[in-house]
């Protein structure tokens, strides 16, 4: 997929770069492989703003994933490749033989017309989900499960990919995207391949309105409101926070480390992405 600039005969315009959607087959979904998305706008269960960053946007449907892939031994034929407002990465329209259809990731190099399988004893081809101990050393991979059977967790975005760099008993070494190496059981599926859309992380929005149909509302900085607003607000004219920086409830936004609730998986990490 392509990227595409525009003349500059607008301010919005002079830097925006979008997506060409040259790989996209089809505009409309399956309907059966939709539901309704209902929108918060930020607010919780009482009602009260707690995201004051989200609200507006776009009406979605809701796209059911396959991230599991336990439709074992049963051949598929890619029918579309198709848009997913809801994430960065493409998504593939699969027909089965026995009639059922379901939604997958689109990795890169997939296209209409090609068959995948999942099995514990399908080969290592593009698209197949298969476990990881059938999985050779240095092939890419995406939706990673963590949990055999919970299906994919990681590495789902566009133009992500990890890599098995060894086995150890029941355990593999796996590169991810950010470069920190982590043990995943044997057992765990996986796909074969690289996300598509790669291109996603080059593109330019060009303007603040193209996040409020995304339903992204303005971020104001904190060191511009008002002490009652914000901890680093307030001042007799300009002022550049005179504190560390913080968040609106006083913790620490820079450099504190918060990772309190992964204690358990910390055994599984062998080299972290920061040195």
């Amino acid at each position: 997929m392509g990227l595409k600039t525009y003349k500059p005969i607008t301010p919005g315009l002079r830097f925006k770069k979008t997506l060409t959607f040259d790989e996209i087959t089809r505009t409309k979904p399956e309907k059966r492989l939709t539901s309704i998305l209902k929108k918060s706008g930020g607010r919780n269960n009482m009602g009260r703003v707690t995201s004051k960053l989200t609200g507006g946007g776009h009406k979605r449907k809701l796209r059911l994933i396959d991230f599991r892939r336990n439709k074992f031994d049963i051949p598929g034929k890619v029918f579309s490749i198709e848009y997913d407002p809801n994430r960065s990465a493409n998504i593939a329209l699969l027909h089965y033989v026995d009639g059922e259809k379901r939604y997958i990731i689109a990795p890169e190099g997939m296209k209409k017309g090609d068959e995948v399988i999942a099995g514990e004893n399908v080969p290592a081809k593009l698209g197949n989900a298969l476990p990881l101990k059938n999985i050779p050393v240095g092939i890419e991979i995406h939706n990673i499960e963590l949990t055999k059977g919970k299906g994919g967790q990681i590495v789902r975005s566009a133009g992500s990919s990890a890599q098995i760099l060894a086995k150890e008993g029941d355990w593999c070494h796996v590169k991810m995207p950010s470069g920190e190496v982590r043990l995943i059981h044997v057992n765990n599926f996986a796909t074969v391949g690289k996300v598509g859309n790669s291109e996603h992380s080059s593109v330019v929005i060009g303007k603040a309105g193209v996040n409020i149909h995304k339903g992204i509302k303005p971020r104001v900085r904190a060191v511009a409101k008002n002490p009652v607003d914000h901890p680093m607000g307030g001042g007799e004219g300009r002022t550049s926070g005179g504190r560390h920086p913080c968040n609106r409830n006083g913790m620490p936004a820079k450099g504190f480390k918060t990772r309190k609730r992964k204690k358990y998986s910390n055994k599984y990490i062998v080299s972290r992405r920061k040195k």
